[in-house]
């Protein structure tokens, strides 16, 4: 599963990657999901590609397993557990599945020997070190993160707008919070308080004891999407779906540094490193940057604009617009498919559905006697993939306007000749 090096760019002196030094992982196709980071200085990193990364020295080993999205990674020692849009649960590097939910899986926890999975089917998967695996229900809608606090008590927070604590003996309940709106991320320190931030642009500090409010952090920026706490439990980085990271002293509770790490997209994925002197980030770009929080003025964008869809749209005709809002993540115009989550474009009229050497598809479409032609593209678009092409990895969406279908066609019998 070795991978080759794909892409390291240093600006700072050649030679190990360091803490305070700013550096890219760049091999993914696709947008970066989650993070972690080892005490070793390995980088883990889970993505819309399919693939889990594992970082050593800048270059990659490439974890190959899952059949969608990966949107959550941990390390546990020196393996790794990552969830998905496939449903799965699996451990790494053999990609051993350690269990199944009813639907995509969003974050995990570890505690001791129990690994904990928040699920959108709206449970929590309980997976023990030793017996049976089980499942806790309470939440009204998908559970976006689960936590441990110092203590083994278990919190979780979900789309249904509240925080829970559970008894891992009866499974029983209790909301601490109602927020109101969906809840994407929390974290909680040692010392028992939890931040959480959601839908609506809030980041909000609780004191698990008291379970009322320590501090308010929110600013007029929505949704939260992202949050690390550093190893040391000194600093808080939250990031938004304007591109920003906020970095929060949690010793003085002061905002120390908020900068605009993208210009072009949400950030979807936070990480300290080891020694918490650089905040690695991940977004719709498909390379993981790390910048020294003491240097963060220096840098303030990630996203370069050299992929397709990060272009500014005003700036494109409405077929390349269209190709850049529902294809350009999940697949390449040019010849090869480039680790992304779909297969290549190049050639496609006049192809037959499942042949792209280089790309691993679903059983549906293995020998599928689709051609791909302006009638069948335009049906894709018109009925829906999950009812034109039942049982694919393409994610369902629509393009309801045949006037954005055609110039779609248009756009994609030019640019997949390698005429764009």
């Amino acid at each position: 599963m070795r991978g080759a090096f794909l892409g390291l760019a240093l600006m700072a002196l050649p030679g190990l990657l360091a803490a305070q030094d700013f550096f890219t992982l760049k091999g993914h196709g696709g947008p970066i999901m989650s993070i972690a980071a080892a005490p070793d200085g390995r980088i883990a990193t889970a993505s819309f590609d399919n693939a889990v990364g594992l970082w050593s020295d800048g270059a990659p080993d490439w974890f190959d397993g899952h059949e969608a999205a990966v949107n959550t990674v941990i390390f546990d020692g020196q393996t790794l557990i990552s969830g998905g849009d496939d449903h799965t649960i699996r451990r790494w590097p053999d990609g051993t599945l350690i269990g199944r939910h009813e639907r995509k899986v969003m974050g995990l926890a570890l505690g001791p020997g129990l690994l904990a999975s928040a699920s959108w089917d709206g449970t929590i998967g309980l997976w023990p070190t030793d017996g049976e695996a089980r499942f806790l229900r309470g939440h009204q809608q998908g559970v976006n993160a689960v936590g441990f606090a110092p203590d083994g008590r278990l919190y979780s927070a979900s789309t249904d707008g509240t925080l829970r604590v559970w008894n891992l003996q009866t499974g029983d309940n209790r909301v601490i919070l109602r927020h109101g709106f969906g809840i994407n991320e929390m974290v909680i320190h040692p010392d028992g308080w939890l931040a959480y931030g959601a839908v609506d642009g809030v980041t909000r500090i609780i004191d698990l004891e008291t379970e009322t409010e320590l501090r308010d952090f929110t600013l007029d920026r929505r949704p939260v999407l992202a949050l690390a706490l550093s190893p040391d439990g000194r600093t808080l980085a939250v990031g938004d779906g304007d591109g920003f990271i906020m970095v929060v002293d949690t010793d003085s509770w002061r905002i120390t540094r908020d900068y605009r790490a993208t210009l072009r997209g949400p950030v979807w994925a936070l990480a300290f490193s080891p020694d918490g002197q650089n905040i690695h980030a991940g977004g719709i770009d498909d390379a993981m940057y790390s910048w020294p929080i003491a240097q963060l003025d220096a840098f303030d964008q990630m996203a370069t604009g050299e992929r397709t869809f990060l272009k500014d749209p005003a700036l494109m005709e409405n077929g390349e617009r269209q190709f850049a809002r529902k294809c350009s993540i999940c697949h390449t115009l040019s010849a090869g498919s480039a680790r992304r989550a779909g297969p290549s474009l190049h050639g496609l009229f006049g192809r037959k559905a499942g042949a792209v050497s280089d790309y691993l598809y679903s059983e549906t479409l293995t020998g599928s006697d689709i051609i791909w032609t302006e009638d069948s593209v335009d049906a894709l678009f018109d009925e829906g993939p999950d009812y034109y092409i039942p049982g694919s990895k393409m994610p369902m969406q629509r393009i309801t306007d045949p006037q954005d279908r055609a110039d779609l066609i248009a756009y994609l019998r030019r640019a997949t000749r390698g005429e764009n």
